[in-house]
């Protein structure tokens, strides 16, 4: 039998850091995902595409009508679904997603995934803006719901928050059902995780939102509005961020490696690793606020950051996709397709996941040759950093030959080592 629960959410972190705070004029981004253990995450690069009037496209349980126009995506996703964790597109805007538990039971119905409008608002909005309005768009038409784990024998439903960043500011949107709120943030550190964080300062909200939480009785109309206060169970939304300290501590000088240093961190509990829970993969991006540079999107595209390595990727035309981090494809015959849905479930890994497998029992069983593999990785990490870095503060145009096969040569330089 099928049980439907409201589980915990599970503990992911998404962070933005502006200058003053971050080195250089760059906004730097950054987001752990933490989901069921044994999920793979995959990392693909979608093509801008112009699609037929009318046509349709599928997300994960809904099929819904399609744009004219989509732009060129990398996404880090769990390989079973359509949707995202997290992920970028060619504008330079990046989005995460967090699942949160408000007072509104979460639908059980099939509608559409925190992670499917995550891709959707990158797919549609070439600022963050725009790709808040795409999302809160879909939201109202569409309403969110259905299962946000590959599980057959139980339901777990959530609700959910985004972090929606482009070069010049970011959008903190935080959803129940089809209602929503949204801060806008244009300088600092701001971190968001599996709770509601949105206070007083609302800077866009959903027309309806204050006149519904009244019928509700959540709300006299007296106090200020509080989104937090309002939506939260009990006292859920007071402690949220870890990380948020250790990013403010660095001063000015966020940068790629200090959000990398970050997400890696276990003892602050950002880089989780549970019973239930790990972190799957994780996401580092650098917009520099002068559009004539490009942004820099590292991901890992395996589980546990402080034991994976940040793989660079810059978008460029007829970009070179890179296989050994796409699971195998099931077609029609998923059984996250089929209903009823997740009867079995398939071997999703891909070549990078399995070969990280392996990395991972060396370095838990033979501590000796384990160190000595991740410094080598982390040595290999490291020359990807400052040769973005040299991209980024260099005074010519970037040639984009230079970094065509960029994240394809990082996957296969790490398989090597692996080997």
């Amino acid at each position: 039998m099928r049980v439907c629960r409201m589980a915990a959410a599970p503990p992911s972190y998404c962070f933005v850091a502006f200058p003053p705070c971050s080195k250089d004029g760059l906004v730097v981004f950054g987001k752990n995902s933490a989901r069921p253990r044994d999920e793979v995450q995959e990392v693909v690069y979608f093509a801008a595409a112009a699609h037929d009037p009318g046509s349709k496209v599928e997300c994960t349980y809904i099929e819904i009508e399609q744009v004219p126009k989509t732009h060129a995506v990398v996404l880090s996703k769990p390989s079973w679904l359509w949707g995202a964790e997290m992920g970028a597109n060619e504008h330079g805007v990046c989005v995460a997603n967090e699942a949160v538990v408000t007072r509104e039971p979460a639908s059980e119905s099939e509608a559409l995934l925190g992670m499917d409008l995550v891709r959707l608002g990158l797919e549609r909005g070439a600022t963050a803006k725009e790709a808040l309005d795409v999302i809160v768009a879909l939201l109202e038409e569409h309403g969110q719901g259905g299962n946000y784990y590959e599980d057959g024998s139980s339901c777990h439903t959530f609700q959910s928050a985004f972090l929606i960043v482009d070069r010049n500011e970011a959008w903190i949107l935080e959803t129940s059902g089809k209602y929503w709120a949204a801060e806008k943030i244009t300088e600092g550190v701001k971190c968001i995780c599996n709770q509601l964080s949105l206070t007083t300062k609302i800077d866009a909200e959903h027309p309806e939102l204050r006149n519904y939480v009244r019928s509700q009785g959540w709300w006299n109309g007296d106090s200020d509005f509080n989104f937090s206060e309002v939506f939260s169970i009990a006292d859920d939304h007071l402690a949220c961020c870890s990380g948020r300290e250790s990013l403010e501590k660095q001063g000015g000088d966020v940068s790629a490696q200090a959000m990398i240093d970050v997400l890696r961190d276990k003892d602050s509990g950002v880089c989780v690793d549970s019973e239930s829970f790990l972190t799957t993969a994780s996401i580092v991006s650098v917009l520099p606020q002068d559009p004539s540079f490009p942004c820099v999107h590292y991901f890992t595209g395996t589980p546990d950051p402080s034991r994976s390595i940040f793989k660079p990727f810059i978008f460029v035309d007829d970009v070179k996709l890179v296989p050994k981090v796409q699971s195998p494809s099931f077609g029609n015959d998923d059984p996250a397709k089929k209903i009823p849905r997740f009867q079995e479930k398939p071997d999703r890994r891909h070549e990078l996941y399995k070969a990280h497998e392996w990395a991972r029992s060396l370095l838990e069983n033979d501590q000796d040759k384990g160190q000595k593999l991740m410094r080598i990785m982390l040595d290999l990490e490291k020359q990807g950093l400052e040769a973005m870095e040299d991209i980024l503060t260099r005074t010519e145009v970037l040639d984009p030959a230079e970094v065509v096969d960029l994240f394809y040569d990082c996957v296969d330089t790490e398989l090597k080592f692996f080997k």
